[in-house]
């Protein structure tokens, strides 16, 4: 059964047969935006979120991005599944849109925290958005072996004017990693700008 996590909920990775998740996937599932027009017909509007991800030493000191214009973590241990543009037409089809995958065996041994981001490629208004959540799984980008953990990001008004937000944080305590569910928008446009945030805020 996985844990349904609250904003700021810090959880270990170990699971109910006393083993510890190693290899997860990071699932990001998101909404296109639905408006009516001067006619009343309801439009689809895409949506493009980015998903990222940020490796951080214990100094604080950004080691590694990767995003959907680096697909790769320089160690091997990080991978995204690509850029998706426009989000779930219609409704919420249940899978997620970009996942990136966390081999923590490989990670470089300096790497202490990993922290997550979505970012509004084209600006759109994160209170605009119908849903948009994360989950943490054992299996590959194409098969859910396991939910150990989902994230439902509601919709709020302290997210209204916001385009990027700091999804959570995995950050390692003698030599096990744990997760701390952020959930918080930003007032950043662009992914250095997050990432900044990030180190002066939730590190």
């Amino acid at each position: 059964m996985s844990i349904d996590l609250q904003k700021g909920q810090r959880i270990n990775l170990q699971k109910s047969n006393g083993t510890t998740l190693s290899n997860i996937c990071v699932g990001v599932n998101w909404g296109a935006i639905q408006r009516r027009n001067l006619l009343g017909i309801m439009k689809q509007e895409a949506v493009d979120l980015d998903a990222s991800c940020i490796l951080f030493d214990d100094q604080q000191n950004r080691m590694d991005v990767v995003y959907f214009g680096r697909l790769r973590s320089k160690d091997g241990a990080v991978k995204h599944s690509g850029d998706d543009l426009t989000g779930d037409m219609g409704e919420d089809d249940g899978k997620d849109n970009e996942i990136i995958t966390v081999d923590f065996s490989k990670l470089d041994a300096k790497v202490n925290k990993i922290a997550f981001v979505l970012n509004s490629f084209r600006g759109q208004d994160f209170a605009s958005i119908p849903f948009a959540s994360i989950r943490i799984y054992e299996g590959t980008p194409t098969y859910v072996q396991s939910v150990f953990a989902s994230y439902n990001i509601a919709q709020a008004s302290n997210f209204a004017g916001h385009v990027s937000m700091v999804l959570g944080i995995f950050y390692k305590v003698n030599n096990e990693w744990k997760f701390n569910a952020i959930g918080e928008p930003t007032k950043d446009h662009k992914l250095e700008d997050t990432i900044r945030t990030v180190q002066q805020k939730f590190l």
